[in-house]
């Protein structure tokens, strides 16, 4: 007798990162929102408003970190969450109910105290008073204010010695254009991993000082007046 066949359903994270790998097309997700201040090539300075995250914190290498992390916080957008809602006053007990978020692009990951801070941001819809509360203690919501930083783009592997290639490129640039440099590199990941290298769009972004983006622009209309 053969044994009767399965059918094995893809895992919703699976269907998640499928939904990133079509980034761009009709499937496309929500990305940040954001200003573009200038462009040199592959650099560009941009203006981001206030946006919503969840992020986690993770050990590992920085090849690992992301995928660590992703389970945890696809879950929670998934629906393993409390979303709040007012309860009459005459209830002497909470209800609680789930609520599935939508899924947005990048992921991001920084470095921070040794470890790795991988983040979803949220869709624009949302507030901090109307975000669901993580049921996994591991997951914080948090609030990041508007900045302004120096991003690279660029295609290819998520390998460590890619990043740290155009790391280096950005910095140079940053120095050259006058910027100065606030908080570490976050590195963002529009794709899913099966994306072809070469079909993948990655991120570095460096916060940067304001008050250097004002110079920066002082200097630019001051050479342009010149010519």
């Amino acid at each position: 007798m053969k044994p009767m066949s399965r059918t094995h359903a893809t895992p919703r994270w699976l269907a998640a990162l499928l939904m990133l790998s079509l980034s761009g097309t009709a499937q496309a997700v929500e990305e940040p929102d954001y200003e573009l201040l200038r462009q040199d090539g592959d650099f560009e300075l941009r203006a981001y408003g206030a946006t919503l995250v969840a992020e986690t914190v993770v050990n590992g290498e920085f090849e690992e970190a992301g995928n660590r992390a992703f389970r945890a916080l696809f879950k929670y957008i998934d629906g393993n969450n409390q979303a709040r809602e007012e309860i009459a006053m005459t209830a002497p007990v909470s209800q609680a109910r789930s609520e599935k978020i939508a899924m947005t692009a990048p992921v991001s990951q920084r470095a921070e105290g040794g470890q790795w801070v991988v983040s979803f941001m949220m869709p624009s819809d949302y507030t901090m008073a109307t975000l669901p509360e993580p049921l996994d203690s591991r997951i914080v919501l948090r609030e990041l204010p508007p900045y302004r930083a120096a991003v690279i783009r660029y295609s290819g592997f998520w390998s460590e010695d890619n990043y740290r290639e155009h790391l280096d490129a950005l910095e140079d640039w940053v120095a050259k254009a006058g910027l100065e440099p606030r908080g570490e590199p976050v590195w963002a990941r529009y794709n899913a991993p099966f994306t072809p290298w070469f079909l993948r769009r990655n991120e570095i972004i460096v916060p940067v000082n304001p008050e250097s983006v004002e110079t920066e622009h002082v200097v630019a209309d001051e050479t342009a007046a010149r010519l």
